[in-house]
């Protein structure tokens, strides 16, 4: 089950109020409905609560081919048959095939995303070497050992059930294979979280529990080694991004999470909601978001 608690950084009086609110969703039920977090996720990247996830590759592709760059660091590609869980995109993909990769399956939940990974890996003429299915992270529709190396870049942290996505990775591996991670730190984003939280209007949230589980780097290895991988390394790679101003934080903040807990705001209020956030992040002059990357990694025995 998800965790109850947030366990990334945010200030005392806003982590105990997220908490709070946490143990609310626990105790009413939200935050055990599994399938309900993976709807709105989905639904969220599919633009089905707002259009911000149009502009995803707009404001955010650099950053996110910072971070996937940094997790295929050294990696073995070349003519290996991959499997990349919550391709978004296709950034983390269409890095694989460059770095020779005979064949990519780019999974993700949302079809816009796959749509718009699609329609990129046609422009670099990637056609042939690689496929899109929408999938469910938890329950991967492929049999065991069809991949030399599976990778899910940070996605993880959107995952309601992680161990049995990464069990799930780790499942589909051949022997020999390797599973790598990009996961999400405590101090993810911390800074356009936090704000976010103080912005939003309380009765929208009462008894949410938000789909995003920062992790340490202890709890990574735990995962790993709970799915029985052997030679697991991790590291942490943590950077600041400065924003011009704080409109410019909240549109890249918003873009690149699709504002999926919009879900639970009314239609009607959701324009209204984000005038709200929007003008938060300017007036307290919300200009720098981290980025707080843990990249991890096992070897099937």
């Amino acid at each position: 089950m998800p965790p109850i608690f947030w366990t990334g950084r945010l200030s005392f009086p806003v982590k105990l109020m997220v908490n709070a609110n946490g143990l609310v969703a626990w105790l009413t039920g939200n935050a055990r409905n599994t399938a309900a977090m993976k709807d709105r996720i989905r639904q969220g990247y599919d633009g089905t609560f707002s259009n911000h996830v149009a502009r995803y590759d707009e404001l955010g592709a650099s950053l996110q081919t910072k971070a996937a760059t940094a997790q295929l660091e050294g990696l073995d590609l070349k003519g290996k048959v991959v499997l990349d869980v919550g391709c978004g995109t296709g950034i983390v993909s269409l890095l694989a095939l460059r770095g020779g990769a005979a064949k990519v399956v780019c999974g993700d939940i949302s079809t816009h995303m796959l749509a718009v990974a699609r329609s990129k890996a046609a422009r670099e003429g990637y056609e042939a070497a690689v496929s899109f299915r929408q999938l469910d992270a938890e329950a991967l529709p492929f049999e065991d050992g069809t991949f030399d190396l599976t990778l899910t870049g940070m996605t993880l942290g959107l995952i309601p059930e992680p161990e049995k996505a990464v069990s799930e990775l780790v499942r589909v591996l051949r022997p020999g294979g390797l599973a790598c991670i990009g996961a999400h730190g405590p101090e993810h984003y911390w800074e356009a979280c936090e704000a976010s939280f103080k912005a939003i209007h309380k009765r929208y949230v009462l008894g949410y529990r938000l789909e995003f589980w920062p992790r340490t780097e202890d709890d990574i290895r735990r995962l790993l080694a709970l799915a029985g991988l052997d030679n697991i390394q991790t590291r942490r790679l943590t950077w600041r991004n400065p924003f011009k101003t704080g409109a410019d934080a909240y549109d890249f903040f918003s873009a690149i999470s699709s504002t999926w807990w919009y879900a639970k705001v009314p239609k009607g209020k959701r324009d209204e909601e984000t005038r709200r956030i929007r003008d938060y992040f300017e007036r307290h002059g919300v200009t720098t978001i981290t980025d707080d990357i843990i990249v991890a990694s096992g070897r099937k025995p």
